[in-house]
């Protein structure tokens, strides 16, 4: 499901059993990210698979990229998967949240 900022940051900040993955490059997140978010590098297809495959089935996952289209596939992957996955439009280019650096 695609949210926007607002339901984004409101429905994660709701969920006791929320997780916040970023899905884009190392060098990516280490010009920035957001505050508390794991990194599963999606252009790495079989570790992002076997990441996904042992991620909580019970959690809810805020899942990122630079501009929303990364995280739109990684949302259907891991939805297929079996999990609850929510992507952020417009990414981190648009995030107007706390970002933390490297």
């Amino acid at each position: 499901m695609n949210l926007n900022q607002k339901d984004w940051l409101k429905n994660n900040e709701e969920d006791n059993e929320s997780v916040i993955v970023d899905v884009r490059t190392q060098e990516e997140y280490n010009l920035g990210y957001i505050k508390n978010s794991i990194l599963i590098d999606i252009n790495q297809p079989n570790l992002f698979m076997e990441s996904i495959s042992n991620l909580d089935k019970r959690n809810s996952y805020y899942v990122y990229c630079r501009t929303g289209v990364r995280s739109e596939m990684a949302c259907s992957l891991m939805n297929q998967s079996g999990l609850t996955a929510y992507n952020l439009i417009g990414g981190f280019v648009e995030w107007k949240g706390e970002i933390e650096k490297k």
